[in-house]
């Protein structure tokens, strides 16, 4: 089989969208040629074939290639293979190089008690913004989890919060006393007047409709570090890992296992109070 007529064909698929036939035009076609210097047909291709081409693309060139521009290079080439040879001829095992794990970036306490100590407005977009952005780093909530709250899910007696994360999960997180008081403040001093007739949401914008997350965004450029920081913050306090892959919401521990890595000065106290040669 020519490659070149099989990459052409492939990419006149109407299965594929005009941006993904983009997408994988160049990579592709990239494949095809390194195919053609070595003059192996698409026929021919199998793992071995398909380790040398990966292996080709980790080489350095002008510059490296990420982790993640092989990945998607190579998804690319499998979809191609998939289509061309059929899904039982293209080889299970994973070339790609594994992407290093980032660590969270999460601020130091001191910058988060700044940060919020600028929300220090009376009027009630201010207010709000306060109760919204205390709220996010007490309960370690992600954006959509934040807009995506009602009046009921704030329980001030049981001093809780039930949170809907990922694929409809709850959870139920402490509700921290000085979020509590912001909260507060802003449902009887803000709230109403921001919301336009019957609303459940519990944050509402300046048009009065639920908030959502570019708002967030733009109250606060970067939430998720707020969700690091609670995690961080909570580790750095003596909190174990279950507990706070309980209130992250992660289903897989190993998720939560991230921030071990970042808690070096607490690993040293434990050391230096624990170990007889410290």
């Amino acid at each position: 089989m020519n490659t070149a007529a099989a990459i052409d064909r492939f990419l006149a698929s109407p299965s594929l969208s005009d941006t993904t036939r983009k997408a994988y035009a160049v990579d592709v076609r990239e494949f095809g040629d390194w195919l053609a210097k070595r003059r192996i047909e698409v026929d021919d291709v199998d793992v071995r074939v398909l380790s040398d081409y990966t292996a080709e693309l980790g080489k350095a060139r002008p510059r490296k290639l990420a982790p993640t521009t092989i990945g998607r290079k190579l998804a690319a080439v499998r979809s191609f293979l998939r289509f061309t040879l059929g899904p039982a001829r293209v080889p299970d095992a994973s070339f790609a190089p594994r992407r290093p794990r980032r660590l969270p970036d999460a601020p130091p306490q001191r910058e988060v008690e700044t940060a919020l100590d600028s929300f220090d407005g009376s009027d009630p977009l201010s207010i709000r913004n306060r109760a919204l952005v205390e709220l996010v780093y007490s309960a370690g909530l992600r954006s959509h989890e934040a807009v995506g709250l009602d009046l009921g899910d704030v329980d001030f007696e049981q001093e809780h919060v039930r949170v809907r994360g990922k694929g409809g999960k709850e959870r139920v997180v402490p509700l921290g006393e000085e979020a509590a008081h912001c909260v507060a403040r802003y449902l009887q001093d803000a709230r109403p007047a921001l919301v336009h007739g019957a609303q459940n949401a519990l944050f509402v914008s300046a048009r009065g409709r639920r908030l959502d997350t570019s708002t967030v965004r733009r109250v606060f450029a970067h939430p998720h570090r707020l969700r690091h920081a609670f995690a961080t913050h909570l580790l750095e306090g003596g909190a174990d890992l279950r507990t706070i892959q309980e209130l992250l919401g992660h289903s897989s521990l190993s998720t939560t296992q991230v921030y071990s890595h970042v808690d070096g000065k607490r690993l040293r106290r434990i050391y230096d109070r624990a170990h007889p040669r410290s």
